[in-house]
């Protein structure tokens, strides 16, 4: 059993059990990316190391991965996580039919007929994906709060395509098997159909037509026995109904209904016409329909074989069979429907005219009838509601008897622990602690487990250093210690790896009672974040983003002629990955469109309006600078500032100075321009 608080995959936090099967344990959990809460299978530890059984558990969640619809029970994700094997799926609050039905002894024919139209829908969903369920029963049939029948647990369901038949029989649950599938023949949408009529069977009248002391005799049934009508115990079954189920439980495959679609067009109009007679009966898909099957002695002893040897091997609680031969003769079933008055052809002839219109009509009020049919939805006993739930009193420091006292003004059972255990705060006698504690809401007749004092002085022991140690380390130095383990919340921590205990409560070095509890943390490693998409925000908004997610940023500059000078032209890592919380965010600041430049043509020597052309072909403004006196000849250029081959701006202003000719002796040197 997985404690609460544990997380999966670092993102599925578990929150208590809610159901067990022979392979796989139900929790209801927390799926934090998505703030939802979910139904999460996990594998039991003793299948873990199976390879055949970890295969028999995928497959499950590989047949319904691919369905998603309102009337089956959707999976989520499937994954594995220090060494669990998990599936995550919907979580949905309500109450197996198997479970309605035992409440109520039997339904009513509309409750059944609604029921079956959403549980018939929720398959024929399967169906169309060529998915065969192989396992319908009412266990496998909840009703959540708000009424909603959705088909769940496809532990045995197997994927075929439209031409292929399946033929590796698996038994399912035997009372509710198809006689193909008992003998290990042919299995198909048809199988589905027979378990549906057996289900529609249990829902009228409250048990299931065959049972016995013993799988195989019960599978046996299946394949020999005819199935009573339901009229024999509920006489006022309505007559298209009855048809329906006779229709669905016949033993040869061809009689009963070809597909889901079929079937679902009659229980609609059942609805309706309660009375109608439109159910075919004895339309064979072709073969020998006027054969009645009988096993040889070979097959009895092969059948009763598979039940010795294969039955008990289950999955969730569903039982396994190996493959054996195809299917045999069919058999013919005699309808064992009520007779119905004799009625005028023609008044027979006009109600087979007024159906035909009634099925068009139905097509347009089938929702609002099956809701308002199903009045049943709204009523008691449905689930447990917050009338059926109790808050635990403190019974610790009270014997057994007051305990008990105690407990029954609310509605709850005691039970006492396998042994007593010493205490330094509680007498002999005295309740030293129970289970569930004081406040925990429970439901009514819940029990509660409670230990009692030995009236012995506990020793006391101090807690042992358990920081940093894995936890089953952790958990066998405590109880090497005399001491019991409880399990705090998992948390996130930046030192304490994975796995590894984070803290203890009582802390290391504390002395406390031998036997007393002990609360360790154990850390879920460092916490990932998803990175923000920082891009083309300002250097400044995309640090405040990567600081909001505890990511540390780290900034670099370049050109970008289509990202503003100051935003962010890149990122790494990209936005949406997930990384440790405290990672390194590395982004490209824009510095703006990188500047073009030009070289500072040799104009020298030219003549003022060649200098002055060079200079504009060059992206550069000439300007005139004066006239001085130089070595070069007089009127050109003598002078250019900045100077030749500097790199300037493109648009920049170039002084160029026009040569007066060599100074005159004597002369102080000086520019005539200056």
């Amino acid at each position: 059993m997985i404690r609460e608080g544990v997380y999966l995959g670092k993102r599925y936090e578990i929150l208590g059990r809610i159901g067990s099967g022979g392979m796989a344990d139900v929790y209801k959990g927390k799926d934090h990316k998505l703030n939802r809460y979910v139904a999460i299978k996990v594998l039991k530890s003793d299948y873990r190391t199976d390879e055949v059984f970890i295969k028999k558990f995928l497959s499950e969640a590989q047949a319904a991965a691919g369905l998603m619809h309102p009337n089956v029970v959707n999976v989520y994700d499937v994954g594995q996580d220090r060494g669990l094997y998990y599936m995550v799926m919907e979580l949905v609050e309500g109450i197996t039919l198997k479970d309605y039905i035992e409440k109520k002894g039997r339904l009513s024919a509309k409750e059944t007929i609604s029921i079956s139209i959403q549980m018939v829908t929720g398959l024929q969903a399967a169906h169309n994906q060529h998915i065969i369920h192989r396992d319908i029963k009412p266990q496998n049939i909840i009703i959540s709060k708000d009424g909603k029948v959705k088909v769940t647990d496809f532990g045995i369901a197997r994927a075929t395509t439209a031409t292929q038949t399946i033929s590796t029989s698996v038994m399912g649950s035997v009372h509710y098997t198809s006689p193909e599938q008992a003998r290990g023949g042919v299995v198909d949408q048809k199988s589905d159909i027979y378990s549906i009529g057996i289900t529609m069977y249990e829902m009228i009248t409250g048990h299931v037509p065959f049972d016995g002391d013993s799988t195989v005799s019960v599978a046996l049934k299946h394949l020999q026995e005819e199935i009573k009508s339901p009229a024999e115990e509920v006489p006022d079954i309505p007559y298209s109904l009855e048809c329906i189920i006779m229709k669905c439980t016949q033993k040869n495959p061809g009689l009963r209904y070809h597909d889901c679609a079929s079937l679902l067009l009659d229980l609609k109009r059942s609805l309706v016409d309660p009375e109608g007679d439109f159910v075919v009966l004895g339309a064979a898909a072709g073969g020998d329909t006027g054969r009645t099957m009988v096993m040889s002695t070979e097959e009895l002893e092969q059948v009763q074989a598979r039940g010795r040897n294969d039955y008990n091997d289950d999955y969730d609680d569903d039982d396994y069979d190996d493959e054996d031969e195809e299917d045999r003769v069919p058999v013919r079933r005699q309808s064992r429907g009520r007779k119905k008055n004799d009625v005028n052809p023609d008044t027979k002839r006009i109600m087979r005219i007024l159906m035909i219109v009634a099925g068009v009509v139905i097509a347009l009020l089938v929702l609002f009838l099956v809701a308002n049919a199903a009045g049943f939805f709204s009523g008691p006993g449905l689930v447990a509601n917050e009338e059926d739930m109790v808050e635990v009193p403190d019974v610790r420091g009270m014997t057994y008897d007051e305990a008990k006292d105690e407990l029954n003004k609310y509605e709850l059972g005691i039970k006492k622990a396998s042994a007593e255990e010493p205490s330094n705060d509680y007498a002999k006698g005295e309740i030293k602690s129970q289970d569930p504690g004081e406040g925990e809401k429970v439901e009514k007749n819940t029990t509660v487990t409670v230990v009692i004092s030995s009236g012995e002085a506990a020793e006391k022991v101090q807690v042992p250093n358990v920081v940093d140690r894995s936890e089953a380390d952790a958990e066998k130095l405590l109880q090497d210690a005399g001491l019991k383990v409880t399990h705090g919340k998992a948390q996130y921590s930046d030192s304490i790896a994975e796995g590894n205990v984070i803290s203890s409560d009582p802390a290391a070095g504390t002395e406390v009672d031998e036997g007393a509890s002990v609360t360790i943390v154990v850390s879920l490693g460092k916490e990932s974040v998803k990175v923000p998409d920082i891009r083309n925000r300002s250097a400044a908004d995309a640090e405040s983003a990567l600081a909001a997610q505890g990511l540390v940023g780290s900034a670099s500059q370049d050109y970008s002629d289509s990202v503003a000078a100051g935003n962010v032209i890149s990122q790494s890592p990209e936005a949406g990955t997930s990384v440790e919380k405290g990672a390194t965010v590395s982004y490209v600041v824009s510095l703006g469109p990188r500047t073009q430049t030009a070289e500072v043509p040799d104009i020298l020597r030219s003549y003022p309006d060649t200098a002055e052309q060079l200079l504009s072909e060059a992206g550069l403004t000439a300007a005139y600078g004066g006239e001085q006196y130089s070595d070069y000849p007089v009127g050109t250029v003598c002078r250019v500032n900045p100077e030749v081959g500097v790199k300037v701006e493109k648009g920049a202003t170039v002084y160029y100075w026009v040569s007066m000719g060599p100074q005159p002796s004597g002369g102080d040197g000086q520019n005539e321009s200056e």
